[in-house]
């Protein structure tokens, strides 16, 4: 039988959280210009008229970092991440002109992970040869599908000829590339959706992520759904994916991520170890653990933060040197929520003392429903390791929704 860490008092939840040491850090730059906005998308992007106000994007971003330093002083960057968007509609200038400013005033990682999300219909060759050029040493595609009429359907901008020559293109610049695929698309069929699995493994890139397509509220999808696969066919997509991936040789590490051992994306594997990341651009959000900050009571040293979202909002700040829309510390009561939120994606869960160690607050807080989601069967525990099990994962949201304050 699975056993837990002995039981102990709970401290009331507004004990004062002590850290051991500060978590990892990462940096997140938000681009936040597609060609064309996808019916599905509920990201903060916007469609790029004419051309993107590149030069004066890039100076807002330098000094929204430079407005942050404070915050993160003499910390040690692990990684750094260009979302969007469409980060790779940004010319080879533009992201070493970044590269270089980040240098300059953050202690980066000689090892650092720099990964830029790019498109297929927005790179080419010399495009992806000054982006390694300028130390961008990770590659993550927007795929989607192989399959044309798909890509139609989902408002994608490339064809699937286009997608396979932009994986190309990656392999030949970059070691570390990802996929990004997509199933339970309108009218997809489970043969459908295992052609453009096999198709994706061919390229033999070392990192695939495969996410079930939903429809996000506040999308054109979510206001005129399109004919989707049923529940259970969408379920027999996620199962071929699990068994074809793990047949491959790709390790199955997070809700939708696979990799090639040894190829987990760190950046993301921060995020969900509940680690630190400051975000820059607009819309961008952040997470920052403050070495002393002054809390008010119930209040943690964990601070979210939100840049102003629109980028003509964003830009305007900046002449003011206000980027911040939202910031507030997290409460203590919220705290383990945001952490199971994050670690209970991982397949393997986490080590029992990581909890301690990233929210300041002891696991007896969350004992008796880490216990009952134990006898639920959606959680395995034992003194190494806390995990859900293929019940938890499967039903994720009922998992997480057990560490819900009350």
């Amino acid at each position: 039988m699975s056993r837990i860490i002995p039981i102990v008092p709970a401290p009331a939840v507004h004990s004062e959280p002590r850290f051991s040491a500060l978590p990892p850090l990462s940096l997140y730059v938000h681009v936040p210009w597609c060609v064309r906005k996808c019916p599905y998308c509920d990201f903060n992007s916007h469609e790029a008229k004419q051309s993107i106000p590149e030069a004066e994007y890039v100076a807002a971003l330098i000094a929204d970092l430079e407005s942050s330093l404070p915050q993160i002083w003499n910390r040690p960057v692990h990684s750094i991440f260009f979302g969007g968007g469409t980060p790779s509609l940004l010319s080879v200038n533009a992201v070493d002109t970044l590269l270089g400013a980040f240098r300059a005033r953050l202690p980066l990682s000689p090892e650092a992970e720099i990964t830029l999300e790019a498109n297929p219909g927005t790179v080419e060759a010399d495009k992806f040869a000054g982006f390694r050029a300028a130390g961008v040493n990770r590659v993550s595609l927007g795929i989607q599908s192989f399959d044309d009429h798909k890509l139609q359907a989902l408002g994608r901008i490339h064809s699937a000829d286009e997608a396979k020559r932009a994986i190309d293109l990656a392999l030949k610049h970059f070691d570390q590339v990802n996929i990004d695929l997509m199933y339970a698309l309108p009218q997809q069929t489970l043969d459908q959706a295992r052609h453009d699995l096999n198709t994706a493994i061919a390229f033999g890139t070392p990192h695939l992520s495969a996410y079930h397509l939903t429809l996000e509220p506040n999308t054109p999808y979510a206001h005129n759904p399109p004919p989707l696969p049923d529940d259970d066919a969408a379920a027999d997509m996620q199962d071929m994916v699990e068994e074809t991936l793990a047949s491959a040789g790709y390790e199955h590490y997070e809700t939708s991520a696979y990799a090639k051992p040894g190829n987990a994306c760190f950046h993301n594997m921060n995020y969900w170890g509940f680690g630190d990341y400051l975000g820059i651009g607009a819309g961008a959000h952040g997470k920052i653990t403050s070495s002393a900050p002054a809390l008010a009571p119930g209040e943690t040293p964990v601070l979210r933060e939100m840049r102003r979202k629109h980028p003509r909002d964003y830009l305007e700040g900046a002449v003011r040197q206000d980027f911040v829309q939202e910031k507030r510390f997290v409460s203590a009561e919220e705290l383990p929520f945001e952490f199971m939120m994050n670690a209970l994606r991982l397949n393997d869960g986490f080590a029992p003392q990581l909890f301690a160690e990233r929210t300041g607050l002891p696991l007896a807080i969350v004992q008796a429903r880490l216990l009952q989601a134990r006898d639920e069967g959606l959680l395995l525990t034992s003194e190494e390791r806390i995990a859900p099990t293929e019940q938890g994962r499967r039903y994720l949201n009922r998992l997480l929704q057990m560490f819900l304050v009350d």
